[in-house]
């Protein structure tokens, strides 16, 4: 859950204040790669691109960290979400010193940030919570329309749901704020839910 909030404000922080991509939902970013080829004003054919080879990056290299461990939340879940963490405060710290301007310095900041959200739903993957992908709602929303129509699933299930949805979405609304007053604090935001997440997801830190 806490994940699935970092990321609402990832994206926020991306879209907004970076290049117009979405660097965690990877669905809504190939619609974007889409309306910017053909022009359309605003959206960034390059962009685009990066963040999306940023997290096919990053989940290739989560998916490796992970293969093989026992399945759930282990040490290396725990190690990946720490490097995600590292990684956010870094480019946070970065931001701080130097504001992105020009194609090369967005470009870069936006593949970063793709590689980190990569990993992280590479990690969340491996944990493998029903419905709670960390990066995206669609299969969410899905289930949930799908359990009311039917009349199927519990209402434990259906509230895990919902809250998901909410959780991204008020990602998103705090991310936005955040960015009236700095383009890094959002950034470290989701640093510490982050952090957060790596320390307090698994208490026990035998399983590796």
């Amino acid at each position: 859950m806490a994940l699935t909030f970092s990321t609402g404000v990832v994206d926020a922080v991306s879209y907004l204040g970076l290049d117009r991509v979405f660097t965690g939902n990877m669905t809504g970013n190939v619609v974007l790669l889409g309306l910017a080829l053909t022009g359309a004003a605003g959206l960034s054919v390059v962009g685009a691109s990066a963040a999306l080879v940023g997290f096919l990056a990053g989940t290739t290299l989560g998916g490796r960290v992970v293969r093989g461990s026992t399945p759930g939340w282990n040490g290396r879940v725990t190690g990946l979400l720490a490097v995600v963490a590292l990684v956010l405060g870094v480019l946070g710290v970065l931001l701080l010193v130097v504001e992105p301007v020009g194609r090369a310095s967005l470009t870069t900041t936006t593949t970063t940030l793709g590689v980190a959200m990569g990993l992280q739903a590479a990690a969340a993957r491996h944990v493998a919570v029903p419905d709670v992908s960390t990066v995206a709602v669609t299969n969410t929303l899905i289930g949930l329309g799908s359990d009311f129509a039917l009349g199927t699933g519990r209402s434990q299930r259906r509230a895990l749901q919902a809250t998901v949805v909410a959780l991204i979405v008020l990602g998103a609304v705090v991310g936005a704020l955040l960015l009236r007053w700095h383009l890094v604090a959002g950034l470290g935001l989701a640093t510490l839910v982050v952090a957060s997440a790596a320390v307090l997801g698994r208490p026990d830190r035998s399983a590796r």
